[in-house]
């Protein structure tokens, strides 16, 4: 009986020196995957700044582009409306 409590004994210190292993190894594992976390996180820190600008670009160029169509529908408009007015006026 003694010696099945010494197997018994045996097997749970082998059991908890194999939990501690892992727990090492998970924590191990868990510290490179913040690493890698913190390294995409400051790389999609520097993209957004990218993209910012793009957008802002984007804006000024459509707001450019807007009011020189503007001005080339109003001209071609004036024309026309002159036309008109010297054709109801004769």
């Amino acid at each position: 009986m003694e010696f099945l409590g010494v197997i018994l004994d045996s097997l749970l210190i082998v059991l908890v020196i194999v939990a501690i292993v892992l727990a090492l190894k998970a924590l191990d594992t868990l510290n490179k995957v913040d690493a890698i976390l913190d390294d995409t996180k400051r790389k999609l820190e520097n993209l957004d700044g990218v993209f910012n600008l793009v957008d802002n670009v984007s804006d000024k160029l459509t707001l450019v582009t807007d009011t020189v169509i503007g001005g080339i529908v109003n001209f071609i408009t004036n024309i026309f409306n002159k036309k008109g007015k010297e054709e109801n006026n004769e």
